[in-house]
């Protein structure tokens, strides 16, 4: 059986590859890494992403477009600046072009390899 640890390396290993200026979705990670009902889970990697440098969890939102995880960033809206500093429009927690930016790396990248 594979430990969280394991599955939050995938997670990291994902998150790090979302480009400068895109989106992605918890779910889409989670399908990425073959585990597709494992949205929550992906969630909770992002929280324990803010002790491993180099992790951009600000671009992990919810299917939506919602800034869903703003609340585990230090300061009020430090989320939105970061992903403003990007050049992403967030307008009440909700990302704007939300399509257009989203990056969804199960047709961006190829297979997950472990």
């Amino acid at each position: 059986m594979k430990s969280s640890n394991d599955f939050y390396d995938r997670v990291f290993k994902v998150v790090r590859l979302i480009p400068y200026g895109r989106v992605t979705s918890y779910g889409a990670i989670a399908r990425y890494i073959g585990a597709p009902r494992s949205s929550r889970t992906v969630g909770y990697a992002m929280n324990a992403s803010h002790n491993v440098p180099g992790i951009p969890a600000q671009r992990v939102v919810n299917r939506n477009g919602l800034l869903t995880g703003k609340h585990h960033f230090q300061g009020t809206n430090l989320m939105q600046q970061l992903l403003e500093s990007e050049g992403v429009t967030v307008i009440e927690d909700q990302i704007q072009n939300f399509k257009e930016i989203y990056w969804d790396p199960n047709l961006e990248l190829p297979d997950f390899k472990e």
